[in-house]
């Protein structure tokens, strides 16, 4: 079994606190999380990161189009199996074959070992697997060679009407995007016949990270008073910032404020909690994702007058993305270690089930940084009995531990279920 991590600070007061409500109100919670998914559709699969300071358990982002799989522990791999089998069930329940679309950074091995991960999830699922590009270098099958040396073979798209197939006429029913369109929305995907997964606009070319945010703010006022909590303790406050270009430094006096604002919002509450540590928040961009265009600050004075590295940093993302907007984000210090070194847990779900997650460590950084930064490694948890709680157990031990991950987790993915309701473009 992989280490279970250890918590630097004694887990004393709010978070305790916390964890001890959730394992008390688990029959309750789960009904409540069921009837939430009878109104809501699940999104596919997702993946958040979480920060655990001792005072306060938050997600701090949610991946729509997860990479990553290949770092899950392969204990749980039935846990995956059993959930792609529900989520494809919900959408085409005669599918044999699905159609995945990676990401076209073909380069990166270790990304294409997430994408072996999926293929061999999903035929075990029971369904024929085949990887469609929209990498335009990809003008015929070619075999890439993932960093464990499993073999995968990419095929160009071909449009045939309204449908995606390959050369040979594979016609699935079932595409599943793992590519997050930061670049945009290819010609290709629109209007299509077959079952997208994810829908095109849970992709960076048009989701907001504040939009996430402010339905995972509705879903947490409910959950907090389904168990009696503050809801500041499993909820970061944030604030959107716009009309900003970084090269011309247009728009820093309003992004200082609204700094200051958030700073001075989260010094209230520590005030209350009695939390010695000095407020910061996360500036980053409120499009994309690979922890581009991030920058932590303790001070409003921090984001005038930023050096020429600095304004590079942020005002470009993954795939030449443009930044223009930005979300203020109250930034969560996380006090977990594993092996010394700081690490925060990232959790998968795919349909409405926890399928496992890792820790993001990184020797590195500071308990107040971004950890999704070159240098970051991997440490699978150790999910115990497919995190379940051990109702008889203390709070922090690790089953009650992962099971409390889960659940703030789950939050975030009806949250996302909500931000993609609200957002849908032929919603009525």
């Amino acid at each position: 079994m992989p280490p279970v991590p250890h918590l630097a600070t004694a887990l004393t007061g709010p978070l305790h606190e916390l964890e001890s409500r959730i394992l008390a109100a688990q029959p309750q919670i789960e009904h409540w999380f069921r009837s939430q998914w009878h109104a809501h559709a699940t999104p596919f699969y997702g993946s958040v990161d979480l920060r655990n300071s001792g005072f306060k358990l938050a997600p701090v982002d949610m991946n729509l189009f997860p990479g990553g799989h290949n770092n899950l522990n392969p204990e749980f791999l039935p846990l995956a199996v059993q959930a792609a089998q529900s989520a494809v069930d919900k959408v085409c329940p005669e599918a044999r074959s699905i159609l995945l679309i990676p990401e076209n950074h073909t380069r990166n091995t270790f990304y294409l070992q997430n994408v072996a991960t999926l293929v061999h999830i999903f035929e075990q699922a029971g369904l024929k697997v085949r990887l469609g590009s929209l990498n335009p270098e990809i003008a015929e099958p070619t075999e890439l060679v993932a960093a464990n040396g499993d073999k995968l073979t990419l095929e160009p798209l071909e449009r045939r009407g309204n449908r995606l197939v390959l050369a040979d006429g594979f016609n699935p029913c079932v595409i599943l995007l793992n590519n997050d369109l930061s670049g945009g929305i290819p010609d290709a995907l629109q209007n299509l016949e077959q079952t997208l997964l994810p829908p095109l606009h849970a992709g960076w070319a048009v989701r907001r990270k504040t939009n996430h945010f402010q339905a995972y703010d509705k879903v947490c006022d409910d959950f907090a008073k389904l168990i009696s909590i503050d809801p500041w303790t499993i909820n970061p406050y944030f604030a959107s910032c716009g009309g900003l270009d970084f090269h011309a430094r247009t728009g820093e006096e309003q992004l200082a404020e609204t700094v200051s604002q958030m700073l001075e919002k989260i010094r209230v509450k520590y005030r209350e909690y009695g939390i010695d540590n000095d407020p910061f928040v996360i500036v980053k961009a409120d499009a994309g994702t690979y922890g581009m265009g991030v920058m932590s600050v303790k001070s409003p004075d921090e984001v005038i007058g930023l050096n020429r590295k600095a304004r590079n940093k942020m005002s470009v993302v993954k795939e030449g993305l443009e930044v223009s907007e930005v979300i203020v984000q109250e930034g969560v210090y996380t006090f977990e270690t594993v092996n010394e070194a700081v690490a925060e847990p990232v959790v998968y779900m795919m349909d409405r089930y926890v399928i496992g997650g890792f820790y993001r460590v990184h020797t590195g950084r500071g308990i107040d940084e971004n950890l999704n930064a070159p240098g970051m490694h991997f440490v699978p948890l150790s999910f115990e009995t497919a995190c379940l709680p051990d109702r008889k157990g203390l709070p922090d031990c690790a089953p009650n531990r992962f099971y409390a991950y889960g659940v703030i987790s789950r939050l975030a993915l009806l949250a996302a279920s909500l931000e993609l309701e609200a957002t849908d473009p032929d919603a009525e």
